[in-house]
């Protein structure tokens, strides 16, 4: 299923989180790409939904996928997402769920994260170079393409 995430930083560099309330993990605030839209554009809806923030998508940090990024919901949907995580910028709002998915919103220092749903890298909650995007990578593909 593919999804967008995002890491939103405050003014102190912390990353903001959101918790459903339903179990014992926190998630980037995230969601499904609807037909007919563009990563970008479901990024900026689903966190406007979500946070009540308006953001504007500055730049993928990276692209994830695979069986550590399957996720089982309370009520026993499992789903394997492959997703595109961008870095954004606050453009305007204020920090207040819109459609009832966050039970909480916090911001939280890089080394003092939640638990998380997802198996994301360390590394993406930290401040990466300005050109570097990560992209998950199977070894095996790398030996196909020499």
């Amino acid at each position: 299923m593919p999804r967008v995430a995002a890491i939103i930083k405050n003014d102190e560099n912390e990353i903001l989180f959101q918790y459903p309330g339903d179990g014992e993990y926190w998630s980037l605030p995230a969601g499904a790409i609807e037909p007919g839209e563009v990563p970008a554009q479901a990024l900026i809806r689903e966190v406007w939904e979500e946070t009540g923030l308006m953001v504007k998508p500055k730049k993928i940090l990276g692209v994830f996928g695979e069986e550590s990024f399957r996720f089982t919901y309370p009520h026993g949907d499992q789903v394997e997402y492959n997703t595109f995580v961008f870095k954004c910028s606050i453009v305007a709002g204020k920090l207040s769920p819109i459609d009832g998915e966050s039970a909480e919103l916090r911001f939280f220092k890089g080394e003092r994260i939640p638990k998380i749903a997802l198996s994301y890298p360390e590394f993406i909650f930290k401040n990466q170079p300005s050109d570097s995007v990560y992209f998950q990578w199977d070894e095996n593909i790398s030996l196909l393409l020499c």
